[in-house]
């Protein structure tokens, strides 16, 4: 379907049209008709779908066709659950806005407070947030959401994955009004969590679940390779990255140590890389995604703090090095690769560490996977036995023995016995004493 045939304004459509952006996917398709209706919606889809322009675009059109309830408050707050993610999303918010007289801002954890009072005095229109940041201006006063028209919570599943389910509860109380909008996307709806909040924040949620969230990507080709230990993986990646064409990868790690670590061994190599985790300061992490996103480094050396949102087309390669511990983030991670209808390849080594993991991914994909090999990097590894629960083992060979036992014959009761408490006696009539003989008699000592 064309953006044209969607009910967008005029002016939408040419900014989308100078994005590079004519035909809607499944689910800007399904989900942008409800979102203009104004009522409040619940939506999945696989990732790299288009989420961001499902949301952005219905946002818009409300503001730019509808009258303000507050002159000070902002009218749409978009709420994500990493500072990468909001960062892209922000940026392309901004494209949207850019010839209008909107204002939008994004306001992120790491960053200078003092410097986000001011922003937020300026009366920003749109508002782009990690839910902590906002709940902590909302409890300093700095912020206010008595006029919000609109309510985004997008990767609402990861937010509450991160522990923001009070701070969701907070913003939400904040901006409880019957005329407020709410949309939710998340990578699943029929997580126990994920229904709790939803009855909390929305009303009566249209559903929409395009394909299946955690479904196999069609236009990634995914590989296993075993490896023994952690020379053995070193040694694979560096093969792969030499001997296998690509435009930019991401390797995925499990801890930041390991990301630095690696990221140095690779840069030793004569690659150019690229360390992204959770302990940098935003501003070093908004330029090392700057710099890689503009090409100017061929591989980044990650945690899973970059397996969602991000939307890098020139990716062709994702290579998980560490398997991750939650079975979703794996569908997060290839993600990152096979975008807007381009080839990817996701290639994962798995170790004897890593294989209850992968045992798990498998059962969660309802998939099994075939090993590849390298010649002369086979392993000797191929897999670990399923672990046996050594008490209900044992309770199976007890049951086992105590049904080959003979069953024991049934032994008669015995007789009740006689109650021989006075007061429970029988009356069964009179008895004949003996008697003793009377002998001599004692006599009296005066006799």
């Amino acid at each position: 379907m064309q953006f044209t045939e969607l009910s967008l304004d005029r002016r939408l459509v040419q900014s989308i049209d100078h994005m590079g952006f004519t035909s809607a996917t499944n689910i800007q398709e399904l989900a942008i008709p409800v979102a203009l209706t104004g009522k409040d919606l619940m939506a999945s889809s696989k990732t790299g779908s288009g989420k961001t322009l499902a949301f952005l675009l219905p946002a818009l059109q409300r503001i730019m066709n509808s009258k303000a309830l507050s002159k000070r408050d902002p009218r749409v707050l978009i709420l994500l659950p990493t500072r990468e993610l909001a960062h892209q999303v922000y940026s392309q918010l901004r494209l949207l806005v850019a010839n209008t007289k909107f204002k939008a801002v994004s306001i992120l954890g790491g960053e200078n407070f003092n410097d986000q009072v001011k922003t937020l005095a300026r009366d920003p229109h749109f508002i782009v947030a990690t839910p902590g940041r906002i709940a902590d201006h909302l409890t300093q006063r700095n912020l206010y959401l008595n006029g919000l028209e609109l309510l985004i919570l997008d990767e609402a599943d990861r937010m509450l994955d991160l522990g923001f389910a009070q701070q969701l509860k907070q913003i939400n109380t904040a901006a409880d009004h019957k005329r407020r909008q709410t949309l939710m996307f998340s990578a699943t709806l029929d997580h126990n969590e994920i229904l709790d909040i939803a009855d909390e924040l929305l009303n009566e949620p249209h559903h929409i679940n395009v394909d299946d969230s955690f479904a196999e990507h069609a236009d990634i080709t995914q590989k296993i390779y075993l490896c023994d230990h952690l020379d053995h993986k070193e040694s694979l990646l560096t093969h792969l990255l030499t001997n296998q064409e690509h435009k930019q990868v991401i390797v995925f790690t499990a801890t930041r140590n390991d990301t630095q670590r690696l990221a140095d061994k690779l840069t030793a190599d004569g690659f150019k890389t690229a360390a992204l985790s959770g302990n940098l300061r935003q501003s070093e992490r908004n330029s090392i995604m700057d710099d890689f996103s503009r090409g100017q480094q061929q591989i980044l050396v990650t945690t899973d703090i970059a397996s969602r949102g991000l939307d890098l087309l020139n990716v062709s390669l994702v290579i998980n090095f560490d398997m991750p511990k939650m079975s979703e983030e794996y569908v997060h991670r290839i993600g990152r690769t096979g975008r807007a209808g381009a080839k990817g390849d996701a290639i994962s080594l798995v170790g004897p560490k890593d294989w209850e993991s992968f045992v798990k991914i498998q059962t969660f994909l309802r998939k099994t996977f075939e090993f590849s090999t390298i010649e002369g990097l086979k392993a000797k590894f191929k897999g670990l036995k399923p672990k046996t629960d050594k008490k209900s083992v044992a309770n199976h060979s007890k049951s086992k023995v105590a049904a080959k036992r003979k069953p024991a014959a049934k032994k008669s009761k015995p007789a009740a016995k006689r109650d021989k408490r006075f007061f429970n006696a029988v009356d069964v009539g009179d008895a004949p004493m003996r008697r003793k003989s009377a002998g001599k008699l004692p006599l009296d000592d005066d006799e």
